[in-house]
């Protein structure tokens, strides 16, 4: 049998349409009363109906296996006569080593074709017919083990929930009503009426619970924003006290975030998760007409060419949702859809494993956290998984604040090859600090392709709180959705599924180099790049994590600098580590800006640090299809003997949304520990570097990085051990060393650019 499937045209155009009756969840006596094995009215779970054709070829099937191994000898009944009494049949049982050498074939190929069968029955003595009547019989009685343990499963999770009825209706019996105080009788109401009730009292509770809010800050603002940024402490007058990973209560200036909200957030209580599970159904059937609808819904623009929402249109479509938009709450929503290297399955592991969705989506996402549980799916997949979550988004740059949300996650299978992911804020389900970002349906619709590549279409609907300052240089980036839309999400998922790919390569693909001589020493460089990269986005972003202060640079930059602490990590070197970071525009595509940065031959025209020296690439891995996405291990030969041999562990990486060159340098014997095959994990790192986006003011698709741009924004970051012992003081002759470094290196990037050394 061929294993390529043919994939009807309905299936690769969009979604079959699904009747909104069983979008809905049950709950009350309908809900009890409800068979396990009825899974046509499962929410978390669709199973396709079999159709006529199917039917025929299981009748057919059952026939087949009714030949067994055993071969019966004797005439039909047709050709018996009638008067003589018919022949008792006769059975051949085969040998213990036929059997042996059929059950060793059928592990390798349980449907053998026509020439396996003859070949097989000549080697064994046997009819092709006895073969293929024991290869049926075999298959029949695996499926039906198979079947039996299913079964088994089901009945065992049907006794589950017949207890939980149980339990239901007992607490349900001694329910009172809430108006004349008289016993419910819950058989005699409808389920409308059952869900009527329970939306009154929840609302009831919301009512009773903002009354008391008000009753206690009466002339005071309801809802109480955290405190945004205090006035800047006198710059003679800085307070360095040093923070441990950025926490850093002593020091002042501009801080983004005030507490840090991901980590006061708990989970839902056990009276949400009906209604978590009720809003989880109806955001996947949202998400899924987001993705089919086009115009009116969606609208393309027509100079930058991106889908954008009508948001009239969105409210006649979706008029429940998760409520009206917050006052001081702007609307972000955009689609994009690409063809990604990655299987289908493949990526819904990894968008339903937080830690591996966090890796992938380092740039974006800086932290995450799964807070409970629901639903870990069925059938041994994800299907009907459901979790709740927080997360804090980002932008590789301590100038845009981060945005924080708590939300569900659900996953659901809709045919075979199909799936989808989606997110929705819970924000109005519970009471607590008050989120930054709401995310209404938001996720991606996953579509097999051949080849192990997926198509998705990714939905990006978000309200965000206004009134945080974004930088003047930031600005027409967010607002044209490539700071957190779904274009940024798809081009970086297509980035690091090529990075994926060569980390998993069990070959040395042709052009890498130099030093690595094994595929083991390749993959732990592409491992050591990887964290690298992580350590510089999560280190240089406006994460309530870390605290910036603010500074003025020797050319008037504004300079942010941040001290953490280090300790007992093996990953980066063990002391006070000083943060420094600065964004400016550049009149500069940022294909070209990127290409300039990256090249080692320029690097001596930025880099103040190889002080003239001759760099030379002493190996080269490339891990996409742009020719500047790789890793390459650099050798700065300097004039200094101090300097001497120093190396440099780069990577370049480009996409349509951003690009970075991130690089550090390494010691000389940690790095042929890695290039030998080594644990990459114990190698100390402090990243430098640099982050290019578009300035999003016109769209020019001529080439990769160039979307959404006139000009660059530049965002220059560096991290220097000013102290290996940790209890020590950071001075202020450390902090105006690093800013004198960001300085300098900023003032010769804009002079090799303007001085036109190189045609960008």
């Amino acid at each position: 049998m061929s294993a390529a499937r043919h994939v009807p045209s309905s299936m690769m155009m969009g979604f079959g349409s699904s009747s909104s009756s069983s979008s809905g969840i049950m709950f009350g006596q309908n809900m009890f009363q409800r068979n396990v094995f009825d899974s046509h009215h499962n929410p978390l779970e669709m199973i396709p109906t079999t159709t006529e054709s199917e039917l025929g070829k299981i009748r057919d099937d059952d026939v087949d296996s009714k030949s067994g191994s055993e071969n019966l000898e004797g005439g039909s009944g047709d050709e018996q006569d009638p008067n003589q009494r018919p022949k008792k049949k006769r059975y051949h049982r085969h040998t213990q080593h036929q059997i042996q050498e059929m059950e060793s074939f059928f592990k390798e190929c349980p449907h053998p074709d026509d020439k396996q069968r003859k070949e097989l029955s000549r080697e064994l003595g046997l009819e092709p017919l006895q073969v293929k009547f024991w290869f049926q019989n075999k298959r029949t009685q695996m499926k039906t083990q198979q079947e039996r343990h299913e079964n088994s499963q089901l009945r065992a999770e049907n006794e589950k929930l017949r207890a939980e009825n149980m339990r239901y209706k007992e607490a349900l019996a001694g329910a009172s009503c809430p108006t004349c105080g008289g016993p419910t009788v819950v058989d005699e109401i409808s389920y409308d009426e059952q869900h009527l009730r329970m939306e009154n009292a929840r609302l009831r509770e919301e009512i009773d619970r903002i009354s008391s809010i008000a009753a206690k800050y009466v002339g005071k603002p309801m809802v109480s924003y955290p405190a945004m940024a205090p006035p800047i402490a006198p710059r003679g007058n800085l307070d360095l006290s040093v923070g441990n990973y950025g926490l850093h209560p002593g020091l002042g200036g501009e801080i983004y975030g005030g507490p840090d909200l991901l980590r006061s957030v708990t989970g839902p209580s056990e009276a949400d998760k009906p209604l978590i599970i009720e809003l989880a159904v109806a955001a996947m059937e949202e998400l899924v007409r987001m993705a089919q609808l086009g115009e009116p819904l969606w609208e393309r623009g027509f100079e930058n060419g991106f889908e954008t929402l009508n948001e009239d249109e969105y409210m006649r479509n979706f008029p429940r949702g998760i409520g009206p938009r917050p006052y001081g709450y702007r609307t972000e929503a955009s689609r994009e859809s690409g063809i990604v290297m990655i299987s289908h399955m493949n990526l819904v592991e990894i968008l339903m494993d937080v830690g591996q969705w966090t890796n992938i989506f380092s740039t974006i996402v800086s932290r995450a956290i799964t807070l409970d549980v629901l639903s870990t799916g069925v059938a041994g997949n994800c299907n009907g998984a459901l979790q709740v979550m927080t997360a804090e988004y980002q932008v590789p740059t301590p100038l845009v604040p981060t945005r924080e949300s708590l939300f569900l996650r659900y996953c659901k299978k809709h045919s075979e090859g199909m799936w989808a992911v989606v997110d929705v804020s819970i924000d109005h389900l519970r009471s607590g600090p008050v989120m930054r970002c709401r995310r209404r349906p938001s996720g991606c619709i996953i579509q097999e392709f051949p080849n192990g590549y997926s198509k998705v279409i990714w939905v990006e609907h978000i309200e965000v709180d206004d009134s945080r300052p974004v930088h003047n240089l930031y600005k027409q980036l967010i607002h044209s959705s490539l700071g957190f839309g779904a274009k940024k999400w798809v081009a970086t998922l297509d980035r690091q599924c090529e990075r994926l790919a060569s980390v998993l390569a069990n070959n040395m693909p042709a052009g890498d180099g130099g030093v690595i001589t094994s595929n083991e020493g390749r993959r732990s460089m592409l491992k050591l790049a990887e964290r690298m990269v992580m350590s510089f986005c999560a280190g240089v972003s406006a994460s309530t994590a870390h605290t910036w202060t603010s500074l003025t640079g020797s050319g008037g930059e504004d300079v942010r600098v941040m001290t953490r602490k280090s300790v007992d990590d093996p990953g980066r070197p063990a002391g006070i580590v000083l943060s420094a970071a600065t964004s400016f525009w550049l009149p500069v595509v940022p294909k070209k800006l990127f290409e300039f940065l990256r090249d080692e031959h320029t690097r001596t025209e930025w880099d103040i640090l190889s002080n003239g020296g001759l760099v030379q690439e002493m190996a080269h891995i490339a891990n996409g299809r742009e020719p500047g996405n790789s890793v390459s291990l650099l050798r700065v030969n300097s004039a200094n003997s101090s300097q001497s041999n120093m190396l440099i562990l780069q990577e370049g990486s480009i996409d349509s949304a951003a690009s970075f060159v991130v690089y550090a340098p390494v010691d000389l014997v940690a790095m042929n520990m890695v290039l030998s095959g080594g644990d990459p994990d114990f190698v100390a790192l402090l990243p430098s570097g640099f982050s290019i986006l578009p300035d999003g003011q016109i769209l020019n698709r001529n080439g990769a990085g160039d979307v959404g741009a006139s000009g660059s924004i530049l965002t220059v970051a560096f991290q220097i051990l000013v102290d290996s012992a940790p209890t020590a003081k950071l001075s202020l002759g450390s902090v105006a060393t690093v800013n004198n470094l960001i300085s300098c290196t900023v003032e010769r990037i804009k002079n090799s650019i303007a001085g036109a050394k190189h045609e960008l």
